[in-house]
């Protein structure tokens, strides 16, 4: 694992500049949080292609559907929260319904928001968001897997929503290149496999060490496409270890969990299966690291989960 921290909403700022530098038709919009979101950074850059909505995110989408229509590729940005929740209507009836090129990079997702407390922690968009027809799903683990979804999402003729967090994050120590639709496994263990996405890939590295103490090894899977999932990676897991637990920070209805859980259900074969998430709770205001241990998503809950369910 590398040290280097990142703010993933920086790498999204800077790449939206190589990307507006080589495509003419980006056009990026934002609802009055462009310092935050670091859309700034192409508003300073291209400001004939960026537009501010204010606080008017449910306008801001219905005017990203028409300049998509118009042949415009459109990146859309602002507070999960309000991305998803406020403005669910026109992202699922103006921009999927229609299959338009939209893309739509969230900031500030999940209980790491902190002092913001629970009407800006977004805890349920991943699920409000993988039900839409058309959306495709991602939740890139650091900075340098946010550019590569950035640059990933053009390959898509279609809407994206991409969620991104509020604080540093670890670099991740990469071990395959980025590619939509499968998940990276980044460790090997036949006992165990751990699913994980965002902030909690860091969190379930750091758990496959602690379980190697105990001479269980674990295989970890960096999850970032939660839409379209990897069955094929879910299914190999289910054959090669022995049981499974997912990590996300997201609520544990809807989620990376339940995707998982759907292949699993699919298949012929059970496996016992774990999820580490936010259990039919509201956010609250706090301190970032107490928030994670107040919900359960530290290294040391994953160790539980897998000597729990090993024991089993």
């Amino acid at each position: 694992m590398s040290n280097e921290m990142m703010y993933q909403r920086d790498v999204y700022g800077k790449t939206l500049i190589e990307l507006g530098k080589e495509n003419k038709d980006i056009v990026v919009l934002d609802a009055d949080l462009s310092g935050s979101t670091r859309t700034a950074f192409f508003a300073c850059e291209f400001p004939d292609r960026f537009f501010n909505f204010g606080v008017a995110e449910q306008n801001m989408m219905g005017a990203a559907a028409g300049l998509a229509s118009c042949g415009k590729t459109v990146f859309a940005s602002t507070f999960a929260m309000f991305a998803t929740g406020r403005a669910w209507d026109q992202v699922r009836n103006s921009i999927c319904y229609s299959n338009l090129n939209v893309k739509i990079v969230a900031t500030h997702a999940g209980i790491t928001v902190g002092p913001d407390g629970a009407t800006h922690q977004a805890l349920e968009d991943i699920a409000i968001m993988r039900v839409i027809p058309n959306m495709t799903v991602i939740v890139p683990c650091d900075g340098p897997q946010t550019k590569d979804a950035i640059k990933a999402s053009l390959d898509i003729n279609g809407p994206v929503y991409i969620r991104l967090g509020r604080s540093k994050v670890p670099t991740v120590e990469h071990k395959e290149p980025f590619k939509l639709g499968k998940g990276e496994v980044l460790r090997q263990g036949e006992d165990v496999s751990i699913f994980a996405c965002g902030i909690m890939t860091k969190f379930a590295m750091d758990a496959a060490l602690e379980l190697e103490k105990n001479n269980i090894k674990a295989t970890v899977i960096n999850m970032h496409t939660i839409k379209p999932i990897d069955v094929v990676i879910v299914r190999e897991m289910i054959k090669k270890t022995k049981a499974m637990v997912v990590c996300e920070e997201h609520s544990i209805t809807g989620g990376l969990g339940c995707a998982i859980e759907e292949v699993v259900a699919e298949c012929a074969c059970a496996i016992p299966l774990a999820r580490i998430g936010v259990r039919n709770r509201f956010g609250q205001s706090g301190d970032e690291t107490d928030l994670l241990k107040e919900y359960g998503l530290q290294s040391e809950d994953i160790v539980c989960s897998v000597m729990k369910m090993l024991k089993k």
